[in-house]
């Protein structure tokens, strides 16, 4: 050990250290060497919260800028091959000031106006970013029948065109295509960008903003989010919606497990909370106490909420360039308290809304008791569970943890690090042994199963404590009490491409989607795709992931090829294990759309087998029904009640 100190020193010493290693990187260098520190993670489009979403962000947030301070109510956003084109209507950039705003750091219009100081984006480097991280940017100004059009590639200037007359209305007009050396095999969802342009419809009343074709307009503010959000699920009573001046509540309580929040922050949608949703959270409890003058506990009153709460904040501090989350203390510099502030307005607003209303009061107390039943009959089971998990071993068994968590499972660990973290679940030792002998150590757990878990629809959370391999699994992610302390950012389910492998997978969905539809809904479950095929010869070796691919590889080879098909995880070896869950992984997000109603999906295809679901499966069988073989009905059957349970929570490939 000394003797490895002293080589290490020495090497250390060696390193010259003078003028030559001093560097100053310009804008463009520097956003493009150090992408993450103004859009987060990178990703190819999967998660909604992957830059190229960030990038439609920074630019569609100047234009909602313009709307606030009255210019311009209709925003225009076209994608078409990758290329995004956002055209507002607002003042337009000031046309000698065109090439600045779009290509120089601190370089904006929101520094000295007291009218921006609710903005999200005041340090002039959003569209910059953008600039730099595409390969092909435009923008173009128009005011007064005039216009200035610049063009850049990675924030180099291309064609700066002269000034010239155009006859159309003032505003401003950015298209990019991001930049593939950056954002590899990106794609952008449709469905990601509509959730995000409904949330500025609904944070900007009147506001009429257009993508391809498709009109988003709220008139109601957060009773349309929450309208829209609760449309497929039962909820105990009325919308309660709530506004002052610089906030906005609007909630209910429904019957699915968690906590259901949606944040924001002068128009930012806040997807991992901070000090305001902390603020609410509190103020909500003390309220509900004092309202029906019980000591509820907090979980109780919270459990299965359903809130949106938006405020406004002066020169507002977030914890990232990304804004995702808040860490303001106070409304504004001098100001209350974010504690204070909800506090304030919870307790009088709410509080009155609940005695103007008795019937809504008494069905949220309902709620609230239902809640305290269901945690109290649970809690003798919960104590044995956790008795059960330390025996268990969990962390040298079942679960063969990342180095990120491996000294103490409790300890915070920076953002960074969390959004690298994954875990597998898998069944089998040999799959489970591939992947723990394939993975990234630092930042890649794999969790095993043992056998096929339970089926557990329509059942209640004690089943998740009285079921070891549920109760272990809940305690290896640490989401028995929500997902404030989550281990993991990507949950990624592995099993096997045969019938009892999407069997498994099935079985897991309704796990997450019956007791944790909260870690559903915040993007966090995957499913890990691995390649279907190995095509092959003497020199070269193709991996498909469907038939259509394996044909392909197969007309390359000429013909002459060794073909593979991995029907297990643990038939691929750890060498090849690791190209497929390494910087090429390829992870499908489980997504619920606005229109899935979980109850209705899961009890269509987990209940009570019956007649019409055995006529849907056969109809929809993925095979020639003259290719069926004896036998074969239902396992085939299995395997497609499997694949259209996934597709009708999931987005399309």
């Amino acid at each position: 050990m000394a003797r490895n100190t002293q080589k290490t020193i020495k090497k250390m010493a060696e390193v010259t250290y003078n003028e030559d290693n001093i560097r100053s990187l310009d804008w463009r260098e520097h956003i493009r060497m150090r992408p993450g520190m103004y859009i987060g993670k990178l990703g190819d489009g999967a998660s909604p919260d992957d830059g190229i979403y960030i990038l439609i962000k920074e630019v569609l947030d100047n234009c909602i800028d313009e709307y606030v301070m009255g210019y311009g109510k209709t925003i225009e956003v076209k994608i078409d091959d990758g290329a995004v084109s956002i055209r507002d209507y607002g003042r337009g950039i000031p046309l000698g000031k065109v090439v600045d705003c779009v290509s120089k750091i601190n370089t904006g219009g929101k520094y000295d106006s007291k009218a921006f100081k609710k903005s999200v984006g005041l340090n002039g480097v959003g569209t910059k970013a953008v600039n730099a991280l595409s390969d092909y940017f435009k923008a173009q100004s128009v005011r007064e029948k005039k216009t200035k059009v610049v063009e850049f590639s990675r924030g180099e200037i291309t064609n700066n065109k002269n000034i010239s007359k155009l006859n159309e209305d003032n505003g401003t007009l950015i298209v990019f295509k991001p930049d593939n050396e950056i954002f590899k095999n990106y794609k952008f969802r449709s469905e990601y960008i509509e959730s995000q342009l409904w949330n500025y419809a609904y944070l900007n009343a009147g506001l009429k903003l257009i993508f391809n074709g498709k009109t988003f307009v709220s008139r109601n503010g957060l009773l349309d989010l929450l309208t829209r959000k609760t449309a497929n699920d039962q909820i105990r009573y009325p919308i309660i919606h709530l506004k002052d001046e610089d906030i906005e509540v609007a909630l209910t309580h429904g019957q699915h497990y968690g906590e259901q929040y949606h944040s924001f922050v002068n128009g930012q949608n806040t997807t991992q909370g901070g000090t305001h949703l902390s603020a609410f959270r509190e103020a909500m409890v003390n309220t509900v106490r004092n309202h029906f003058n019980k000591n509820y506990d907090a979980k109780d009153i919270r459990a299965s909420i359903i809130a949106s709460i938006s405020v406004r904040v002066e020169e507002p501090v977030f914890e990232s360039q990304t804004k995702t989350k808040l860490g303001s203390l106070n409304v504004a510099p001098g100001g209350p308290t974010m504690r204070t502030f909800i506090n304030d307005f919870l307790t009088s607003k709410l509080d009155n809304f609940l005695h103007k209303n008795p019937e809504v009061a008494k069905e949220m107390q309902k709620r609230i008791q239902q809640s305290e039943r269901e945690r109290k009959e649970i809690a003798g089971i919960q104590k044995v569970a956790r008795e059960k998990t330390k025996k268990a071993n969990l962390h040298n068994k079942k679960l063969r943890d990342c180095r990120a968590h491996f000294s103490d499972s409790n300890r915070k660990i920076n953002e960074e690090i969390r959004n690298a973290t994954t875990i597998f679940i898998t069944e089998g030792d040999s799959a489970s042994g591939s992947i723990t002998k394939a993975r990234d150590v630092q930042t890649q757990a794999v969790f095993s199963l043992r056998g096929k878990p339970l089926n557990c629809y329509n059942m209640t959370k004690k089943v998740v404590y009285q079921n070891d391999e549920f109760n272990l699994l809940q305690h290896a992610l640490n989401i028995e009490d929500g997902l404030d302390d989550l281990r993991y950012n990507r949950v990624v389910i592995a099993t096997d491409a045969d019938v009892d492998g999407m069997h498994i997978r099935l079985l897991l969905l309704t796990f997450f989607l019956q007791f944790f539809p909260d870690l559903v809904r915040s993007g966090h479950l995957y499913i890990l795709e691995t390649p279907l095929f190995r095509v092959r010869d003497k020199k070269t070796t193709f991996y498909c992931y469907s038939e259509r691919e394996k044909q392909a590889a197969i007309k390359k080879l000429r013909g002459k090829a060794e073909i593979t098909r991995f029907k297990g995880l643990g038939e691929i070896s750890p060498d090849e294990f690791g190209g497929f869950i390494g910087k090429d992984i390829r992870l499908e997000p489980v997504v619920l759309q606005e229109s899935t109603n979980i109850d209705k999906v899961l009890e269509y295809y987990m209940g009570k087998n019956t007649p019409d679901r055995q006529v849907f499966i056969i109809d929809n069988l993925k095979v020639e029904k003259d290719e069926i073989e004896d036998g074969d009905e239902e396992n085939l059957a299995l395997e497609n009640q499997a694949t259209e349970v996934e597709e009708l929570v999931t987005t399309e490939s």
